[in-house]
């Protein structure tokens, strides 16, 4: 009796996944048409999804420069070791020693394409391009130098010079600094001397009182003479 229960189990469970397989089947059946005519419309209306992952270039400008500085992060972060960075030291006009890109070797073939090396690149140089076609019938031909020949590191830009400040004539520059300047230093002159006069006001009083005794001797000596003139005239 549980025998034939399991039986019964078993058999709907599975036609209830033959139905839900079916359903999926039916909805993809009446879906509009994504088959693409490919190698007939390569040239034509072909589409390939931008974050398609099918190539690695370095990106270069009009004037044939990278940014590239060989500091060799996304060799070390490659698990497949897939790409190789060979750099040189320059001595540069000022004398300094710089490490240039020499060489950068990128083995398509042994590529598993998971990005880490674009990803980590402080500074943007390469990329995975949406190019698909990539067959070819030798293996040495996988192994691609993507720093393009006579190619160079992009130079820095040249910081902007602050803006000058704007000339002024003599005749625009303001008189009153001048005239509190000359305020300024006139005023400890005329608090200096006053002391000095407050000073010298006490010292006159006593000059004139010692003046005013020789004012009350006058008339003794002017008392005097006469008598003196008539002891003379005797």
């Amino acid at each position: 009796m549980n025998s034939i229960g399991r039986y019964f189990s078993n058999f709907f469970k599975a036609l209830k996944s033959l139905l839900i397989g079916m359903k999926t089947t039916l909805k993809i059946f009446f879906r509009k048409k994504t088959t693409e005519c490919y190698p007939e419309n390569r040239k034509k209306d072909l589409y390939i999804s931008p974050l398609y992952r099918g190539r690695l270039e370095m990106i270069h400008t009009a004037d044939n420069h990278h940014h590239c500085v060989a500091c060799g992060i996304c060799q070390m972060n490659c698990p497949n070791g897939s790409i190789h960075v060979e750099s040189e030291m320059v001595t540069d006009a000022e004398g300094k020693k710089t490490k240039v890109l020499k060489a950068y070797t990128y083995d398509l073939g042994r590529c598993m394409f998971c990005e880490l090396c674009v990803r980590t690149c402080p500074h943007h140089a390469i990329q995975f391009t949406n190019q698909f076609e990539n067959a070819v019938f030798t293996r040495s031909k996988l192994i691609l130098t993507l720093n393009h020949p006579g190619s160079s590191l992009q130079p820095k830009a040249a910081a902007p010079k602050p803006a000058a400040a704007p000339a002024t004539s003599a005749a625009a520059v303001p008189a009153a600094p001048t005239v509190s300047a000359t305020a300024a230093s006139a005023a400890p002159t005329v608090s200096a001397s006053t002391p000095k006069a407050a000073e010298a006001t006490p010292a006159a009083a006593p000059a004139s009182a010692s003046a005013s005794p020789a004012t009350a001797k006058a008339p003794e000596s002017e008392a005097t003479l006469p008598l003196n003139s008539e002891s003379t005239n005797k």
